[in-house]
């Protein structure tokens, strides 16, 4: 299998790495970090005229028709920059979801806006004790004579301070945990009865819990089939694991290059660290560990688009397995080899050990992972 990208897409993913050099230093992240947003508009904004917001959209609402695999650079460069921006929550969840099971006037009035940068979405579906289980849903929508109202919580919905529209998902039959019953609907982020609790996460995200209180909606905010939307969430949060797996690859990249140069520069006894023996293996195990995951994360962005339910479900958990443990020793290890430095608050490999550790538990840790390979046989 051939690794290297196309043509177009080493120039999407230079074009993206210059704009972070120049204009999304550390710095400049730490500004946006402490901002009442969390994110910038001029870099969303920025996003929108490189094309990316678009990438993997059809031509029809202003998109590239791309698939997993194209935005991979943009994924890596997130990872290496360390970007706050809701580019996963909008991109590679909130669109996909209109895009794949929208009504034409759905996408016809979100997208075009998505890719423009006028709209940010995000997706309610975490709850108390459900862990990773996206069947476990309690939130409920009792069908009135216009449309839904919705009542129940959702935890941990990653950019929902800064989101437009929430896609939320909701249950219209059945039992907590039952796989039919589920459905998804467009929630206004301002409308009546939603109530956000907004917070920071620990690698500096912004994130909220979001109660509906007798949420109403019109008939037209439901999203494809009422009480069958179960194997479309799971579609959708396969192709955003797929892209998250991306993002880790380009973080350890980051992880891997800093600790290279400290280690060339620090000096103990006269000479530098990077010449004990002990750390070069060190140093060495992390790069292959990275190879081998971004080898896993290329393999995972191929499946992220198949129509074989059991083949995608397969080889993303096997990605993700394998991502999450690497997430865990080059974190770990670059810190380490830093030193105590190494978790100080001015230095980025503190900032990247963190999002790599969260990365590792989004959409499902190792143990979930292994469980749901097993599964597939």
């Amino acid at each position: 299998m051939n690794f290297d990208y196309s043509e177009e897409q080493q120039l999407l993913a230079q074009s993206i790495r210059q704009f972070l050099t120049k204009e999304y230093t550390f710095a400049a992240r730490q500004a946006i970090i402490e901002s009442d947003q969390g994110y910038s508009e001029q870099v969303w904004a920025t996003f929108a005229e490189m094309g990316l917001l678009g990438l993997p959209f059809a031509s029809e609402v202003g998109g590239f028709g791309g698939n997993a695999v194209d935005l991979m650079p943009v994924m890596e460069a997130i990872g290496d920059g360390l970007i706050v921006e809701p580019y996963l929550a909008s991109v590679g969840l909130g669109g996909q979801f209109i895009a794949r099971g929208g009504s034409q006037a759905q996408r016809q009035e979100m997208l075009p806006a998505l890719v423009t940068g006028q709209c940010k979405l995000a997706f309610a579906q975490t709850e108390r004790e459900a862990r990773y289980n996206l069947a476990h849903v309690a939130c409920r929508a009792e069908k009135t004579e216009n449309g839904y109202t919705l009542e129940g919580e959702k935890c941990v919905v990653l950019h929902a301070p800064c989101a437009d529209k929430l896609i939320v998902s909701a249950r219209t039959a059945g039992q907590t945990t039952t796989a039919d019953g589920i459905s998804l609907f467009v929630v206004d982020r301002s409308a009546p009865g939603v109530t956000l609790t907004s917070y920071r996460t620990i690698d500096n995200l912004r994130a909220a819990d979001v109660r509906f209180a007798g949420t109403v909606v019109p008939a037209e905010a439901l999203i494809g089939q009422e009480g069958q939307a179960l194997s479309l969430i799971e579609a959708v949060v396969d192709y955003a694991t797929a892209l998250v797996c991306a993002e880790a690859v380009g973080a350890m990249q980051f992880a891997n290059d800093t600790t290279l140069e400290y280690l060339k520069t620090r000096k103990q006894f006269g000479v530098p660290i990077g010449s004990f023996q002990a750390l070069q293996h060190r140093m060495v195990d992390m790069t292959i560990v990275h190879e081998q995951a971004k080898s896993m994360a290329c393999l995972a962005c191929v499946k992220a688009d198949s129509t074989d339910a059991d083949e995608r479900r397969r080889i993303i958990s096997a990605a993700k397995i394998h991502i999450a443990d690497a997430c865990r020793h080059i974190s770990q290890e670059a810190v380490q080899l830093h030193g105590g430095m190494g978790m100080t608050e001015e230095l980025k490999v503190s900032h990247t050990f963190r999002r790599l550790t969260m990365i590792a538990q989004t959409f499902g840790d190792a143990d979930h992972h292994l469980e749901r390979f097993a599964a597939c046989g």
